[in-house]
């Protein structure tokens, strides 16, 4: 089996043009290297997750071009091999966690810690403790990471090197968290390239940590620069025309948008009709752009 490449959209919202262009650049990425490209849908969130929201994310990326292999994944399919996981670390390898996110916040952590990161606040509880906690609040499952420093060599942004903090791999509602749910479905589907945009670029040495740890090699990553608004701030749907049903209303059809993308990626000129197809003949990874594509104006 050849490795893969996958674009991976939580369906809680129309994909707007930042979505669109990661995409984009995960399609170019692995079929310029041989790789199949597979499609997750990332729905474990399920009071925000949609069928329909999903179809139509699904739609727009074919109507800019895009093809995927099969099969379709979903993630709320997976359940059983998300738990799986969690049993192979073993119990002595994660712990219960009672505290709130707003406990998580406000907490002291030690120096080299990164923003975010859980301080072991649960990790040391007796017996007594979990069972007087259990009474207050369900748990959430973390694993025990042990000050476990993990470098991962990012396709753009070079080596990125972090303490693994001891993160959530369960919520307290049962459902698989993020990083864990990521690192089993990359593993089984076969995908070795992880594209996705650079918010998530923090999240990679604890996934590569994880993935090392169930016994599954690290897949390479490259994080895409993000679309930012006239702000400075993350495109959101707040920012006006954003996606392709929005666009269209305006009298911008996908191919126009797929050019508007091309041009951000320095791989066509300003109203070039392009293809997939021609924008992968002309890909080259080492002239990606560095830093975000702002829209002052929208991107009408």
């Amino acid at each position: 089996m050849t490795g893969a490449g996958r674009y991976a959209p939580s369906p809680s919202g129309d994909l707007h043009v930042g979505n669109l262009r990661t995409a984009v650049v995960a399609w170019l990425l692995a079929r310029s290297t041989g790789r199949r490209f597979l499609l997750r849908i990332e729905d474990l969130d399920r009071d925000r997750s949609s069928t329909a929201v999903a179809e139509r994310q699904i739609a727009d990326l074919l109507a800019l071009g895009l093809d995927f292999d099969e099969p379709r994944w979903v993630q709320s399919e997976r359940l059983e091999r998300h738990a799986a996981a969690i049993t192979a670390l073993g119990p002595e390898r994660t712990y219960e966690c009672y505290c709130t996110r707003r406990e998580v916040a406000e907490a002291v952590r030690a120096p080299h810690q990164p923003p975010g990161a859980y301080p072991g606040t649960c990790a040391e509880l007796t017996e007594q403790q979990r069972q007087r906690r259990r009474r207050e609040r369900p748990p959430a499952l973390r694993v025990r990471a042990g000050g476990a420093e993990q470098t991962v060599t990012d396709l753009w942004h070079g080596p990125v090197t972090a303490v693994v903090d001891d993160f959530v791999l369960r919520r307290n509602d049962g459902t698989p968290a993020y990083n864990l749910a990521v690192v089993v479905d990359d593993a089984e589907s076969g995908v070795d390239q992880v594209v996705r945009g650079d918010d998530l670029l923090d999240s990679s040495p604890r996934q590569a940590w994880l993935a090392g740890e169930l016994g599954w090699p690290a897949p390479t990553y490259g994080h895409v620069p993000l679309v930012l608004n006239g702000e400075g701030r993350r495109l959101a749907k707040r920012d006006g025309a954003v996606t392709l049903a929005e666009l269209a209303a305006h009298g911008m059809g996908a191919d126009q948008v797929l050019t508007r993308i091309a041009i951000s990626l320095e791989l066509a000129t300003e109203g070039e009709p392009v293809t997939m197809a021609e924008l992968r003949q002309r890909w080259d990874p080492a002239r990606l752009p560095r830093t975000p594509w702002v829209l002052t104006g929208g991107l009408r």
